[in-house]
Formats: structure tokens, C-alpha cells, sequence
């Protein structure tokens, strides 16, 4: 462009030039180079008229001869629009070859802009979601998507963990949501259809709980015998087998116990009727439970709770999940340690936090604590007479509950085990025991 800007001021001046000596020529120079260069602009129009003709009406055309600076401007314009063409039909490309791919998927694609509204989805949507082009395109994705564990789950802005629900187009579906964000605030939700392995899941479920709620009868005769054999007097050496004998059926009957319970949980991913629990009451209970079973190793223990809120759920859960954590503090603390209980609400939600000063945790084991039967040490748990399953049971009841489980741990440190609870599952303190049907939600 600085070449044809030079080039277009070497024109101008090759037209004053001559127009300038013919005119001292004949005497009226001045006249002669205004006529110069009144032609020159002419010419000039004339050519700029035909630049505008040409990109406006017949672009696709080959440009339209012309001399100097003009001829040299035509073919960099038709250049730069055969590269921009070539751009565009590569961009074209790419979109339809996305489309076509995206349409080919089984799962539902979903692209939300920052503002919470449909922008694009493909085929799988329309099936899965209901999605229809012709009127929710532009519309907010909580006006189509109503369940409110989804907008509750949208608008938590944490999607570490995938949701599961029914399908809002047919009850049969089981759909598995994640969310991902990019760009300036979008997101990219992406729905797949899991009810086969949800129904795989189903039957090995049911297998579980069948095969444990078999195996109640046996032991319980097991155990009577045991009890029975052990009151009478009997060698030593027979004692103690059948003390050893009694324990493992012990063990075995809370083994087939939490799996049981194991087996209820994950038939459900939220829970049915939710009630408000006073929280404070539901940990000094467990509190005490433990300081009886912590009597031996002589723990000592540290109160923390927070008397104005009270937790939305069931009761019978929280406690199976809250006193698998100080149960489990209690087992694996050395002798005379100390346990710390703590209950509290801030902006983010409810806390219920229990800490020890035991032997910790290495770090690669975290991830997989809440696996079933996962130990950390064998020898160890196995001498602590755990079953290997409270914490996969808390997390199932802290995922019923909209909660999510928190671990910490330093070797030699101690340990912080935390569910932490959305602000909605958090009410006010029930006053007296005359309001127990009135509850009033925390403030935001």
C-alpha cells in the first residue's frame, strides 16, 4: 500500500508537470493546470467507480484491466479476497465436518454462553434433552432443564464430579452430566446416556444384597453356637479358638451389615424425605459412643458446634457417615491422642470436620481411601476390626445429601476428614420443641 501511495502521487505529479509548462506556453498557466488536474481526478473517479463496481457486483469476476497504481491495487485486492476465500472455505470445512461428527455422537453436546443460554447442541440433545432448534435456541438452560439438582449442580460452578438423573424426555434414560468451562464464560455440557451401566450396576447391586442378606441367617446360627459352646467350661486351648472364631463372626456380621447398608444407599442417588436434623444433638450422641470405645486407648476429645444451624437430610444416614469418620479417628489414633469434633456454617455451606493428631496418611493413598475395602495398611486395619467400607458409605450418603468429603492428612501429622454441605441443606436451629414442623433456610 506505501508502494501505490507513492505511485499514485507520481501520477498526480506527471499530469500537473506537463499541464504546468503548456500553460506557461500559451500564457495561462494557471487555467491549464487546473484543467490538468481536474482531468486527473476524473480519471481517477472514473476508476475508483469501477474498484467499486467490481468488489460489489462481480467480485467472483477476474479484476477489471487498468494501468498503473489502479492495475497494481486491483490484483492485491484479488489476491487478498482469493486468500480470504480459501480461508473461508477451509473454515466452512472444518464447521461441517464438526457438525456431521458431532451428529454421529451418541451423547448429547451442549454449548452454553455466558450468559447461561442455549447456543448450539447437536442431534443426541434433540433425543436425549428435548432440545428443539426452532424455539430453545437463545433460551436459558435452567428454564429447559428444571430438575433442581441439575440447576443446583449449574450453578455451584464445581463440575470435578459428573450428575446423574433421569432423563427429562423419558423416564427409562439414566443420564450422566458434566460440565466443562471455557472461553469467556462458557460452557460445554455434555450428557451420556448410562442406563445399561446403570443397569449392570443394578444387578451387581442386587447380587450384593442378596448374597449378604443370606449370609445373616448362617452367621447369627453361628454366633449362638459360639456363645452357646463358650458359657460352658471348656479347654483352654478350645477357648481360644472359639474366642478367635466369635470375633471373626463378629466381624463378619458387620461386614455383611455395611454392605448392606452399602447396597441401600447406592439404590438411590438422593434421598426421599428430607427432614431437619439437629446436628448438635446427632454428634454429641456419637461423641459419647465414642468416648466409651476410645476409653482403653485414653483419648481425649474437643467439642466445637455451631447451636444456631441444623442440617436438611435423613437423621439414620448422617450418623452412619459422621460416626464412621470418629470411629474410624478413634481406631487408628495411637493411645492418648486427641480428637477434635467440629460443626460450623459460613458463606459456603455447612462443615462438619473431625481432626486427630495420629499417624497420617501418605498423600498416594488419599484418592482411593473411599474405595471399597481399600486399605492402607492391612495388617493394621485388620487388627482395628474395620470392615473397609465407611468411608465408601460416607461418600454415598454425603453424595445423597448434595455433600462432598474432604480429606487431609500429613504422615506423622495427623488427619482431617470434612463433609461439607451446600448452603440449601442448611437451616436455622429449631428454638424450642414446639416449632419442630418450622424451619427457616439459612440466608445466602
Amino acid at each position: 500500500m506505501h508502494k501505490l501511495r507513492h505511485s499514485m502521487l507520481s501520477s498526480l505529479f506527471m499530469a500537473a508537470i506537463p499541464g504546468l509548462l503548456i500553460g506557461f506556453m500559451v500564457g495561462h498557466p494557471g487555467w491549464i493546470l487546473g484543467l490538468a488536474i481536474l482531468i486527473w481526478g476524473i480519471y481517477q473517479s472514473h476508476q475508483f467507480g469501477r474498484l467499486t463496481d467490481w468488489l460489489q457486483f462481480e467480485s467472483e469476476k477476474e479484476p477489471p484491466e487498468a494501468g498503473s497504481h489502479w492495475g497494481e491495487l486491483f490484483d492485491e485486492l484479488s489476491r487478498l479476497q482469493k486468500r480470504h476465500k480459501s480461508r473461508e472455505k477451509y473454515l466452512r470445512s472444518v464447521i461441517t465436518r464438526f457438525q456431521q461428527s458431532s451428529a454421529a455422537l451418541h451423547d448429547a453436546i451442549v454449548i452454553i454462553d455466558r450468559h447461561n443460554n442455549l447456543e448450539w447442541w447437536n442431534k443426541a440433545a434433540d433425543r436425549l434433552l428435548g432440545l428443539k432448534a426452532s424455539s430453545d435456541r437463545g433460551k436459558p438452560v435452567m428454564n429447559l432443564l428444571r430438575d433442581p439438582r441439575f440447576i443446583r449442580y449449574f450453578k455451584k460452578d464445581n463440575y470435578a464430579e459428573p450428575l446423574q438423573l433421569i432423563s427429562p424426555v423419558d423416564p427409562e434414560v439414566q443420564l450422566q452430566y458434566q460440565i466443562t468451562k471455557f472461553g469467556q464464560g462458557d460452557h460445554l455440557l455434555v450428557a451420556r446416556d448410562i442406563t445399561r451401566l446403570m443397569r449392570l450396576e443394578q444387578t451387581r447391586q442386587d447380587f450384593v444384597a442378596n448374597a449378604s442378606h443370606e449370609l445373616r441367617t448362617p452367621l447369627t446360627v453361628i454366633r449362638g453356637y459360639l456363645e452357646t459352646f463358650l458359657d460352658q467350661e471348656l479347654p483352654r486351648p478350645l477357648v481360644r479358638g472359639l474366642t478367635q472364631m466369635q470375633q471373626q463372626a463378629k466381624r463378619m456380621e458387620s461386614l455383611v451389615s455395611d454392605l448392606l447398608l452399602l447396597s441401600r444407599l447406592e439404590a438411590s442417588n438422593q434421598i426421599s424425605d428430607e427432614q431437619s436434623v439437629q446436628i448438635q444433638n446427632l454428634i454429641s450422641q456419637i461423641h459419647e459412643s465414642a468416648a466409651e470405645l476410645a476409653r482403653e486407648k485414653g483419648h481425649s476429645f474437643e467439642l466445637e458446634l455451631d447451636q444456631e444451624f441444623d442440617l436438611l437430610g435423613q437423621e439414620i444416614e448422617l450418623h452412619s457417615a459422621f460416626s464412621n469418620l470418629v470411629y474410624n479417628a478413634v481406631r487408628y489414633t495411637p493411645a492418648n491422642g486427641h480428637i477434635k469434633l467440629r460443626w460450623w456454617v459460613d458463606a459456603a455451606g455447612g462443615h462438619f470436620a473431625v481432626t486427630d493428631n495420629g499417624l497420617g496418611i501418605d498423600s498416594i493413598h488419599i484418592p482411593r481411601l473411599t474405595e471399597r475395602f481399600y486399605r492402607v495398611d492391612e495388617s493394621r486395619s485388620s487388627a482395628s476390626g474395620g470392615t473397609g467400607l465407611g468411608l465408601a458409605i460416607v461418600k454415598h450418603v454425603l453424595a445423597r445429601h448434595s455433600g462432598q468429603l474432604s480429606i487431609k492428612s500429613k504422615v506423622g501429622h495427623g488427619s482431617t476428614f470434612a463433609c461439607h454441605f451446600p448452603n440449601d441443606m442448611v437451616v436455622r436451629a429449631r428454638a424450642t420443641e414446639d416449632d419442630d414442623d418450622h424451619t427457616e433456610s439459612m440466608p445466602a
